[in-house]
């Protein structure tokens, strides 16, 4: 009986596992998990590159417009203040733009008409690192074409709607002459707006930012008024056979220009304003 109770005790102990092979189960196994995990995270990030790839011109072109229109509302609009801040959020380059309309109350205090705000901020919930885009509206109107019915809940903690994600570079400049800046505060609008945005991969630059190259970059610049007299200095330049370019500014200014009156021909007007190609000769004396 005692031999039965111990062969027993003894199958039981052969048919168990030990510490060390449940260890080596744990350890095999977390292996293969953080393997799968790997390979997932990379598909994921090659896929979320491609879509990115694949969407980035329409997402670029949507912004742009969207954009566009809300800098149209300032056009003739003597009550309208435009500010304008670049900066970086975890590297990348973002900016910021608010567009301000007021009126002034039967108390004559000012009050906020409609306020739009275009921001730029980092993504901590994408696959890959970069900006989402923000747009935000406030103000006395209620209708916005960019928000669905549900406005209430969406803005119930944030008045900042996500328009697009995977923005790598987002930059607005300010028209001031012939310069663009980076800063322009609350104050009527500049002469225009330019605005440059990439979904392309960016690379690290000496300073630690992360930056673009120009030719993934995509730049449009606005108006602010479009009525204004623009001036254009061009320079003569010649195809490779020497030819002058026909579209390039003359050498005389078209304003210096004295056109001859109806019914003259240039050889009928006075010779200080006749202009000819010919070559002037010095008259000489006859010994």
């Amino acid at each position: 009986m005692r031999q039965r109770v111990r062969h027993c005790h003894l199958s039981r102990r052969q048919a168990g596992f030990s510490l060390g092979e449940l260890l080596a189960v744990v350890i095999i196994g977390s292996m293969i998990l953080v393997a799968i995990l790997t390979i997932y995270s990379r598909a994921s990030g090659a896929a979320d590159a491609v879509l990115r790839k694949i969407d980035a011109p329409a997402w670029t072109s949507e912004v742009l417009q969207l954009m566009a229109e809300d800098l149209g509302r300032t056009l003739s609009a003597d009550d309208t203040t435009i500010q304008i801040r670049n900066g970086f959020d975890n590297k990348f380059q973002r900016a910021e733009l608010v567009l301000r309309r007021t009126y002034h109350d039967s108390e004559n205090k000012e009050q906020t008409l409609e306020q739009i705000t275009w921001r730029a901020g980092y993504d901590y919930e994408g696959h890959t690192p970069g900006l989402m885009i923000y747009r935000s509206y406030e103000g006395v109107a209620q209708e916005d074409k960019l928000l669905d019915d549900n406005r209430d809940e969406v803005e119930k903690f944030s008045p900042f709607i996500p328009i697009c994600r995977g923005v790598t570079f987002f930059q607005i400049q300010a028209c001031k002459g012939e310069q663009l800046v980076d800063q322009w505060p609350a104050s009527p609008p500049p002469a225009g707006v330019r605005i440059t945005i990439s979904f392309a991969k960016p690379y690290e630059t000496v300073r630690g930012g992360y930056d673009v190259d120009e030719q993934d970059k995509v730049s449009r610049t606005v108006a602010i008024d479009p009525m204004r007299k623009i001036a254009f200095a061009m320079a003569a330049r010649a195809d490779a056979n020497g030819v002058p370019d026909p579209n390039a500014a003359s050498s005389d200014k078209q304003s210096n220009k004295e056109p001859a009156s109806k019914g003259q021909s240039p050889k009928e007007q006075p010779a200080n304003q006749r202009r000819t190609n010919e070559r002037t000769t010095t008259p000489t004396r006859s010994r």
